[in-house]
């Protein structure tokens, strides 16, 4: 698959707005279903099987927060879901990323910048790191080719993000990485350094025994991240 002709789920109960993303998204080239609600869209997933979820947090049936939260989940821990909201505030952002969201985009936004986002996104999703082979994190493997990571428990369910983060500290094991640098190796914006901080807390929380110890995936103090692999 390459970006052209990924597949998106688009969710948006403004029809306007969705039926003018629809129509600028295939002609750059994109395969496009939509949805006027939460509730069209997990009909929709019934069916279909997208590359990609774009998605409206403001809906009055069911909000885009709640839908993602459920996704991630049950059916879809690895569907890439970009939000889309008129609330821009950080802590807004933040509770995207905590709902499980890849990325966030605020309204209004220029047409051709959901494109970039959706490109970079797709990008991430598909191309792990170069010469990023398995590695063991105690107990659990990981495995950034594949995007699987297996634990005493069984496969453990990861989002794109989550996924994208943990390939590339794996890429650069044994080194530390701002979030200023994480942020911008991953394609996000200027709230991405705060998106690598909740994704940090979830991955702590998949990998390690005691995710207020963490062995594994560690802070330097005034620096950034950094994965330790090891048995």
């Amino acid at each position: 698959m390459n970006g052209s002709a990924a597949h998106i789920l688009l969710v948006d109960d403004d029809a306007r707005l969705r039926t003018l993303m629809s129509r600028y998204l295939v002609e750059q080239g994109f395969r496009v279903t939509t949805a006027e609600s939460a509730a069209a869209a997990r009909e929709t997933l019934r069916i279909v099987d997208p590359d990609m979820l774009v998605l409206d947090v403001m809906m009055p049936d069911e909000s885009g927060l709640s839908l993602t939260e459920s996704l991630r989940a049950d059916r879809a821990p690895s569907l890439p879901i970009l939000l889309l909201t008129a609330r821009g505030a950080p802590e807004d952002r933040i509770a995207g990323f905590e709902a499980g969201a890849d990325d966030y985009l605020g309204k209004p936004f220029e047409p051709r910048e959901l494109v970039l986002r959706i490109r970079a996104m797709l990008r991430r999703t598909i191309s792990p790191p170069a010469n990023a082979g398995p590695i063991l994190l105690g107990s659990a493997s990981f495995d950034p080719n594949r995007g699987e990571l297996i634990t005493e428990r069984g496969p453990m369910r990861l989002t794109g993000g989550e996924t994208s983060l943990l390939a590339v500290l794996a890429a650069r094991a044994n080194e530390v990485l701002s979030r200023e640098a994480l942020a911008e190796i991953l394609g996000m914006d200027e709230a991405g350094e705060r998106a690598i901080d909740v994704q940090v807390t979830r991955l702590r929380r998949k990998i390690e025994t005691d995710p207020r110890e963490p062995r594994f995936l560690q802070t330097v103090r005034g620096r950034g991240y950094v994965l330790k692999p090891g048995p």
